[in-house]
């Protein structure tokens, strides 16, 4: 009897194959054809996956996300507010080989959704989950004199930044951890002074 074929798998697989290509090649160049080469697998199989190339780095940035949240969850089952934004955070920084690819893969496809409309959608509403989220911890944590919401875009722009700057080697991860943690007592402790 053949094996039943798992088709989330299968597209895992292309999507992985998608990121390894877009973390050393950027996304433009990158075909159908040249995934189904990376997977080992038919440019047909590719296709009766994945339709479009968009169709399928949208499941591609959906995947990295996915894995960003599962390594967020389990790590913050019972933190603070501070802490649980804090390994939310550094989930993102391109801190380790997974991480790094992710990050390689985010801003690969933030450039290529920049000039497709029909995806922008979608990155903005992520954008916006996980502003809401860090803003929700921040009132939680009831930071005084701090706007949730722009203090939450703030936090993003920040690690969105030093991820752009550790991939092209410009700080070590401990500077740019440590500039997290600077951020974080800013406006964590805006009115209690440094962490303790």
């Amino acid at each position: 009897m053949p094996r039943k074929v798992d088709h989330h798998e299968r597209r895992e697989l292309l999507a992985d194959a998608l990121m390894r290509l877009a973390a050393t090649r950027g996304l433009e160049g990158v075909s159908l054809r040249h995934v189904a080469a990376e997977a080992g697998v038919s440019t047909g199989m590719v296709q009766h996956y994945f339709r479009t190339k968009d169709e399928m780095m949208t499941f591609a940035f959906g995947m990295v996300e996915d894995r960003i949240r599962a390594r967020s969850e389990a790590a913050a089952a019972s933190a603070a507010p501070r802490d649980l934004v804090r390994g939310v955070l550094l989930q993102i920084l391109p801190l380790d080989d997974t991480r790094r690819l992710e990050g390689h893969v985010g801003l690969a496809f933030l450039a290529y959704a920049a000039v497709k409309p029909a995806i922008q959608e979608g990155v903005r509403e992520d954008a916006g989950r996980m502003r809401g989220f860090i803003a929700q911890q921040l009132r939680q944590a009831g930071a005084d004199g701090v706007d949730p919401e722009r203090a939450a875009t703030g936090l993003m722009a920040l690690v969105d930044g030093l991820g752009m700057q550790m991939l092209s080697r410009q700080y070590p991860e401990e500077d740019a951890v440590a500039a997290l943690d600077a951020h974080l007592d800013l406006i964590f402790d805006a009115d209690h002074g440094s962490r303790q």
